[in-house]
């Protein structure tokens, strides 16, 4: 049986009191039986939640990473400087680094790399937009995302990464993919990393990141190949977190 797994995306959220609020109601309310759970924070916020986490079932990682070990890239935040505070989990490829950083299939390939080199869990997302979906293109465009990093990874490293599907059409606009909808894509998933290994298929978390919420979770996470969630806003209230982690129990 695959764990399920929920992570909390901050985006470009919280502050110093806020997050301290979060944190603790988040450790507070876990109940014994939740299922695995991290919060990815902005950068400046880590340690924070390394300060406050450390020793609590959360696991805490980062939303980005840089591509390169280290050097002249001003801006950028380095695997290692992640694990250097106890991060498990980093998220590559996220829709909106893909829209508003022009970040292609092969860079979010080689930073899933980088990620693992640091032994960091890569979080892949890979989702389709309103335009693609509507052209009956969705299949092609999350396999080429997929495909990237299949082509760079070998099988052992392959078995560590984590994936979501994000319908990028879902995300903030309060439409959520049918948990019909999402569970074919997440087969998809499933069935294109077996043609490279079929235990590996079969062990790999995929979470679901569009607009997963308190109200519709327990259904989405019911479909066979829906193994958590990553989610965005709702990751901001403790209460709306912990009501989608105990939707696994």
């Amino acid at each position: 049986m695959r764990r399920k797994l929920v992570i909390g995306n901050w985006k470009m959220n919280g502050s110093r009191d806020s997050n301290a609020a979060l944190l603790s109601g988040i450790t507070a309310g876990l109940s014994a039986k939740a299922a695995d759970c991290a919060v990815c924070a902005p950068a400046p916020y880590l340690a924070q939640c390394q300060a406050a986490l450390q020793g609590s079932p959360v696991a805490w990682g980062a939303q980005d990473v840089s591509a390169y070990a280290a050097g002249a890239y001003t801006g950028e935040v380095a695997a290692s400087m992640l694990a250097d505070f106890g991060c498990s989990h980093v998220i590559v490829g996220h829709s909106e680094r893909r829209a508003y950083h022009k970040e292609s299939n092969e860079l979010v390939a080689q930073k899933t790399v980088a990620a693992l080199a640091a032994g960091l869990i890569p979080v892949v997302c890979v989702g389709e937009t309103l335009a693609e979906r509507e052209a009956g293109q969705t299949n092609v465009v999350v396999c080429a995302q997929l495909q990237a990093v299949l082509d760079v990874l070998e099988t052992a490293a392959l078995a560590k990464v984590v994936l979501a599907y994000e319908p990028v059409w879902a995300i903030g606009t309060g439409k959520t993919a049918t948990p019909a909808m999402a569970q074919e894509v997440h087969a998809q998933l499933r069935k294109q990393v077996a043609t490279r290994d079929a235990a590996v298929a079969g062990g790999m978390q995929i979470l679901y990141g569009g607009s997963m919420k308190p109200e519709n979770a327990k259904e989405l996470l019911a479909q066979p190949d829906i193994d958590g969630g990553l989610i965005g806003g709702a990751s901001l209230k403790a209460a709306d977190f912990l009501a989608i982690v105990h939707a696994t129990d």
